[in-house]
């Protein structure tokens, strides 16, 4: 934002903000009073929800401008509206019950001071800035008597003249020139956090327990889905290999004394069985953090994993020292079901890994040079991930447009 544009937003919300704040400091502050003089005849209860609803109405105005200055979008409180149903008391004073209808009018009582005290230094510089540049063209028209002496002046400059003046006044000039945006600028951010504590925060509170909410379903059901399958998975193939290897053993047991040749080809087939059951076990028990993540970190469980890889994959990992449990395990498993689609959906002849960090956030990309496809579907290896790095306020990406490459970026904060 170029420094003209931003001077110009900060002059519209220091001296917009003390008008606006004398209007509702004289609608709320009377209605407010009136209310409150009138409950014990009842009609005070009313009379107190309209001041509430009209002081949101002006707390809407200020978060318009709040969003103004500093160009991004602020949370709205969530203000519960009535139950269905709900008799005309209860809808009456269901304005009353919202903390944050209390929290906007507060801001529009306390709100008159600063709002004075934000319009009044910028409207001072200004006046020194502009009066002082062009004195040269006004002070002439000031009329001066032979007994009017500025001491300041004579003070400072020796002799109070005309010509003196001119330098004085423009010297004022440039230093409010120069100093102009720094005051303004340190107004309008002192008006915009106060107004973001009274009339955001609560939202942005809010907001953040909705996330922890879904970030804690999210990983609950993560961790339900990767349980089923891998529930599923035993039972579809090593339990029942398992189950054929000990009728093997049993046929083979039986077939030893009356037909040694039968009972060794037996065995050798129950041989068979357990290689085949144990690199089923070996396969499913990726889905489990392998014991080199938990003893020598991230790159090196990931040079483990692009190792075993069926499709070709270069590792690049500029992430020195250990990050948090939490983030290795949802990283290491991103990068495991990546891989695993690669090999099994793509086609692709080379993948990449790469694991950076950037501005307090750790990045893990997987990419292939494969026929495309790949998307976050519910029912797929990948949503799963998409859950489980929603459980540490991270975030996944797929780009895989029909042909390739496909690429898969996880998200995670540092300080996850």
């Amino acid at each position: 934002m170029t420094i003209i544009r931003r001077l110009g937003i900060d002059f519209a919300y220091c001296f917009l903000g003390l008008p606006l704040a004398v209007v509702s400091f004289g609608i709320l502050v009377p209605f407010f009073a009136a209310s409150i003089g009138t409950l014990v005849v009842f009609v005070g209860i009313p009379l107190l929800a309209l001041t509430l609803l009209i002081a949101r109405g002006f707390a809407d105005l200020e978060r318009v401008r709040l969003e103004h200055l500093t160009g991004r979008v602020l949370p709205r409180p969530r203000y519960r509206p009535a139950p269905e149903g709900a008799g005309w008391f209860r809808r009456v004073t269901t304005p009353i019950r919202q903390g944050q209808g209390w929290l906007d009018l507060l801001y529009a009582v306390i709100n008159l001071p600063i709002a004075i005290i934000t319009f009044v230094f910028p409207v001072v510089w200004w006046a020194l800035t502009l009066g002082g540049l062009t004195y040269w063209i006004w002070g002439r028209f000031i009329p001066y008597g032979p007994d009017q002496h500025d001491i300041v002046l004579e003070k400072l400059m020796g002799a109070d003249t005309e010509h003196n003046r001119v330098i004085f006044y423009t010297f004022i000039g440039v230093f409010g020139l120069l100093t102009v945006y720094a005051v303004q600028r340190g107004m309008a951010a002192l008006h915009g956090a106060f107004a973001q504590a009274m009339l955001t925060r609560l939202a942005q509170l809010q907001g953040r327990i909705e996330d922890l909410t879904t970030s804690r379903a999210a990983a609950v059901s993560a961790e339900a889905t990767a349980l089923r399958k891998l529930e599923r998975d035993i039972h579809d193939g090593p339990q029942q290999r398992l189950i054929r290897l000990a009728m093997e053993l049993s046929r083979a047991q039986k077939q030893l004394r009356d037909d040694p040749a039968a009972a060794s080809a037996t065995l050798d087939d129950a041989l068979g069985q357990a290689r085949e059951t144990l690199d089923e076990l070996r396969a499913l028990s990726r889905g489990i953090a392998p014991p080199i993540l938990t003893d020598r970190g991230l790159p090196a469980a990931l040079t483990t994993l692009a190792s075993r890889s069926t499709v070709p994959v270069e590792l690049a990992a500029d992430v020195p020292g250990r990050l948090a449990p939490a983030i290795e395990n949802a990283l290491y498993f991103a990068a495991a079901e990546a891989l695993s689609n690669v090999a099994k959906h793509s086609g692709a002849t080379s993948a990449q890994i790469t694991l950076t960090r950037r501005d307090g956030k750790i990045y893990l990309m997987v990419t292939d040079d494969g026929a495309g496809g790949a998307h976050i579907a519910k029912g797929h290896g990948i949503a799963g991930l998409a859950d489980r790095l929603s459980a540490i306020d991270g975030q996944l990406a797929v780009d895989s447009p029909a042909g390739g490459p496909t690429v898969v970026i996880a998200e995670v904060p540092e300080a996850s």
